[in-house]
């Protein structure tokens, strides 16, 4: 293939951004500048009304840098300009946020006062039972008169009965300021009969506290536990998130959840991580899923979910339109499932940043059908992960023209596939014409490739700004092969990883499918196209 064909078939231009997707920008910020973290704890949340404008101003400063570095380069494709526009959005962000609600005095700003201490964690140290006399040293200052904790955290601790009926009252007279409380792993290791009563006791002890953030991950639950906390979950009615992992959620507790939590209209996350949930019990998740209009995490991973499940899982995502982050990894969902959820994504997703699709056997037809529907939203996605799904080089052609234009992608993992040197390259030429100057993670491992598709990839990842780690173990590189990797990233050994699972001698078992005419055919088949409305 003569390099003039190449250049034409993957021509793009990166800048300047599109309105829509200028937009989209302001739009992930003001969302970003007003959600609960580390900085609002710190310095104070920002109004709905601060957080725009000031979005709407790191937007047009950063656009102005990187117009002025773009102009100085025109001739180039942008990549540049929009890895500046990035870096440039995300300083002038982290320093609102550090700055907090501002007040203008005489023209200047006065950050308030250092707020009093709200969260009470006891979970630092060793994983330990605890009994009744320990227990009442620790949750001393939870007695005290005039406390500000809203939040509780009492993980990693295990309370038998004693310990809990010291704790009873203390939680209970919390009931009015506590926002969030954390009881994950509080019972490990007890008798199914206690961990019960346990939980009953702590049930009724915080029943009718107006909590936004719930989590009781990796307590035995199942259908007992889930309803031994039916008081506490009955009461709640803006729940904004909610941690349900490791849990041993059957059918019978997944009913029991959707039936107890009276209201999930306010509810943005929810972790739903590593239960035996199965197809039916996905039918009350999905049920939750229909009535929580403003979830924006979600994540149902390592489920035992069936394609049934999935396709009824994946029709209730629908009407989640502010997902940012969608993980459903490790279940059964198969093509019918892949391409389900790939109707309701498409074009409805355009905040999605993060997303996790491998081992769901969606085989080439499943993966192309996400692909495509991917291509035509989530303009600013960071993570792109469809590991182990059974992808060959065919379904790497409609995979590499929706990366190709997600220009903000910073980890993407095809791991375990049957990619081949043809899908390697196509991915590799995906990576080169779109920029990407924010990739910092590209996983391959285990796609039979040789070495004329590792060697593509290494060039064109190892001299990107901020890359750290190339990943190609398990494949069929041959000993120069990998002499040649080692060279390429000789300045910068760390970023190539272990290739001591490479097998050099399973080349030969591969057919030679992979012709240069075969290659030139699928490259001519990837179309990258850039909208600037």
């Amino acid at each position: 293939m003569d390099s003039t064909s190449e250049s034409r078939s993957f021509s793009v231009k990166l800048w300047p951004p599109s309105k829509s997707t200028r937009l989209l920008l302001v739009e992930r910020m003001t969302k970003n500048l007003i959600t609960p973290s580390i900085f609002s704890r710190k310095y104070g949340l920002l109004t709905k009304e601060e957080a725009k404008e000031d979005a709407k101003q790191i937007e047009i400063a950063a656009f102005d840098v990187a117009n002025q570095h773009y102009e100085k380069e025109p001739d180039g494709d942008g990549s540049s300009a929009i890895q500046l526009y990035s870096k440039e959005s995300g300083k002038l962000m982290l320093d609102v946020l550090k700055a907090g609600p501002q007040q203008r005095q005489n023209g200047l700003d006065v950050i308030p006062e250092k707020r009093d201490e709200v969260v009470f964690d006891i979970s630092g140290g060793r994983r330990a039972f605890i009994d009744a006399k320990e227990t009442e040293e620790l949750l001393k200052p939870l007695g005290e008169g005039g406390n500000k904790y809203t939040r509780i955290c009492f993980s990693n601790r295990s309370f038998g009965l004693e310990a809990a009926r010291v704790a009873e009252p203390i939680l209970s007279s919390l009931k009015d300021q506590l926002k969030e409380v954390d009881l994950s792993d509080f019972v490990a290791g007890r008798p199914e009969a206690e961990a019960l009563e346990v939980m009953n006791i702590f049930s009724s002890a915080l029943d009718g506290c107006e909590l936004r953030y719930l989590n009781l991950s990796n307590n035995a639950l199942g259908e007992k536990g889930v309803r031994a906390f039916g008081k506490l979950l009955k009461s709640q009615n803006s729940l904004e998130e909610l941690y349900l992992m490791n849990n041993g959620i059957s059918e019978e507790a997944a009913r029991a959840v959707q039936e107890l939590i009276p209201s999930t209209d306010k509810l943005r996350v929810l972790h739903f991580h590593n239960n035996m949930t199965g197809d039916e019990g996905a039918v009350f998740i999905s049920e939750i899923v229909k009535r929580s209009p403003l979830l924006e995490d979600f994540r149902c991973s390592s489920t035992r979910i069936d394609f049934q499940g999935g396709v009824i899982l994946a029709e209730s995502l629908g009407r989640c339109t502010l997902l940012k982050k969608l993980d459903l990894r490790d279940n059964m969902f198969g093509v019918e499932a892949g391409i389900t959820l790939s109707k309701e994504v498409s074009s409805r997703f355009n905040d999605l940043t993060e997303i996790y699709l491998s081992y769901l056997n969606l085989e080439d037809d499943g993966s192309k059908a996400l692909a495509n529907a991917l291509n035509k939203c989530a303009p600013l996605l960071e993570v792109l992960e469809m590991a182990g799904n059974d992808i060959t080089a065919e379904g790497a052609r409609d995979l590499a023209t929706c990366i190709a234009t997600k220009q903000f992608l910073k980890r993407l993992n095809l791991g375990e596939n049957e990619l081949k040197d043809n899908g390697a390259i196509l991915i590799a030429k995906a990576l080169e014409v779109g920029g990407h100057g924010q990739l910092t993670e590209v996983d391959m491992n285990t796609n039979l490739i040789r070495r004329a598709g590792a060697l593509v990839l290494a060039e064109v990842v190892v001299d990107k700004l901020g890359f750290k780690l190339l990943n190609l173990n398990g494949n069929f590189i041959s000993d120069e092969g990998i002499d040649e990797l080692k060279e390429i990233f000789k300045n910068c050994p760390a970023k190539l990883g272990e290739l001591d699972e490479n097998d050099p001698e399973g080349q030969e078992d591969l057919e030679e499918e992979e012709t240069e005419d075969g290659l030139e055919s699928s490259l001519k088949g990837l179309k990258i196209e850039q909208n600037n409305d």
